[in-house]
C-alpha cells in the first residue's frame, strides 16, 4: 500500500496568510468541541533541568475524521529555545497525511489562546495589558489583542536586554496601539488591567506582593510559571484542561474553578463581577494543535509543497 504524504514547512504555513482574526475563530472553535474529541493529558520528559519534551496526542470528533501528534521541546541554548513538529492522520484509515512544522501553530494558536481568554475573562473597558516575556507567543498574543480590539489599547512592556524595545518597535505605526515601557515587574503588574506571562520558566515567584494585584486583574500565566500566590486568594481559576492542572500545588484550594470550554458553551459562569480578580491558566491543548494542523491541510495545495510516498506492507505474515 502506497500513499502521498505531505511534508509542509514553516514557509508553507507562512505563504497562507492566516489571519490573528482567523486564529481566534479557530481556538474557539477548538474550544467548543473539547468534549466531543479524545483529548489525554500531554506527557512531559524532561532531558535536563527545566528542559522538556511535551507530546500532545489528540483524536478530534469523528465526524473530522482526523487524529494528530505534536511533540513540542524546550531545550537551554537551542535557537531558537522552543520547537515543535507534528503528524497529522486520516482516523478512519490510519494513514499517515502530513508532517507538518508545528512552530507557527504553536505559537498563533497560544496567542489566540490567551486572546480569547481575555475577551472572555477580562473587566468591562479593560485597554491596558502587560506583558513579561516578549518571544513568538507573547507577540502572537499581541497580534490576536489588537485584531480582537473594539477600542484603542496600551500595551505595557518589562524591559529586558532589547526585547520590549523591539516589541514596541513592531507595532510602531499601527494605529490604536500605543506601547509603553516598564522597568520593574512590581511596576508592570501593578499597572495594567490584564497582565500576560510568555516566559517559559520561572523558578521563583514573579510578584511576591500580593497587594499590587488589584481588584479586577485578570492574570493569563501561558506556561503556568510565577504566580503561585494567585492560586490561594484570586476570586476563580480557569484552564484549559482539569488534567493539566489538577496536579498543581494549591489546586485543591482554588476558591472556584472552570475549565475555559464550559464557560464559552455556557456551562459555567466566567467573570460575573467587575472587581473579581481572576487567573487563566491557558497551558494549551493538543485539541488547538489538531484543529490548526487539519485546517492548514486543507489549505494547502498538495502540489506546492514537498511529499513522499510511503510504501505499507499489506501482507498478514511478514516477518
Amino acid at each position: 500500500m502506497s500513499n502521498k504524504v505531505l511534508i509542509i514547512r514553516h514557509q508553507d504555513i507562512a505563504s497562507l496568510q492566516i489571519t490573528p482574526s482567523q486564529c481566534i475563530e479557530w481556538v474557539q472553535e477548538s474550544f467548543c468541541m473539547k468534549y466531543e474529541a479524545q483529548l489525554p493529558p500531554k506527557s512531559s520528559l524532561h532531558p535536563q533541568g527545566d528542559d522538556f519534551f511535551n507530546t500532545m496526542p489528540c483524536m478530534l470528533p469523528q465526524r473530522m475524521g482526523r487524529f494528530a501528534v505534536k511533540e513540542v521541546h524546550r531545550v537551554h541554548g537551542a535557537q531558537p529555545a522552543l520547537g515543535s513538529d507534528l503528524l497529522l492522520y486520516d482516523s478512519r484509515n490510519g494513514q499517515l497525511l502530513a508532517l507538518m512544522d508545528a512552530d507557527w501553530i504553536t505559537a498563533m494558536r497560544t496567542g489566540a489562546v490567551a486572546a480569547l481568554a481575555v475577551r472572555t475573562l477580562k473587566r468591562r473597558g479593560a485597554d491596558t495589558f502587560s506583558f513579561v516575556g516578549l518571544g513568538n507567543t507573547a507577540m502572537a498574543a499581541a497580534l490576536c489583542l489588537e485584531a480582537d480590539a473594539r477600542q484603542p489599547i496600551t500595551f505595557r512592556l518589562l524591559r529586558y536586554k532589547d526585547q520590549a524595545e523591539r516589541f514596541a518597535q513592531r507595532f510602531a505605526g499601527h494605529e490604536g496601539v500605543r506601547c509603553l515601557l516598564v522597568d520593574t515587574m512590581e511596576e508592570l503588574v501593578a499597572g495594567g488591567d490584564v497582565l500576560i506571562s510568555c516566559l517559559t520558566a520561572a523558578p521563583a515567584l514573579l510578584c511576591p506582593d500580593d497587594s499590587l494585584f488589584r481588584r479586577g486583574v485578570l492574570v493569563v500565566p501561558v506556561h503556568t510559571r510565577g504566580f503561585q500566590n494567585c492560586d490561594l486568594f484570586f476570586d476563580k481559576v480557569f484552564g484549559d484542561d482539569t488534567g493539566h492542572i489538577q496536579g498543581f500545588r494549591y489546586f485543591s484550594r482554588f476558591r472556584q474553578f472552570a475549565e475555559l470550554s464550559q464557560v464559552l458553551l455556557g456551562q459555567k459562569p466566567g467573570r460575573e463581577s467587575d472587581d473579581e480578580r481572576i487567573l487563566s491558566y491557558n497551558i494549551g491543548l493538543g485539541l488547538h494543535d489538531a484543529v490548526f494542523a487539519s485546517k492548514i491541510f486543507d489549505r494547502v495545495d498538495p502540489a506546492s509543497v514537498l511529499s513522499f510516498r510511503q510504501e505499507k506492507e499489506t501482507r498478514k505474515l511478514w516477518v
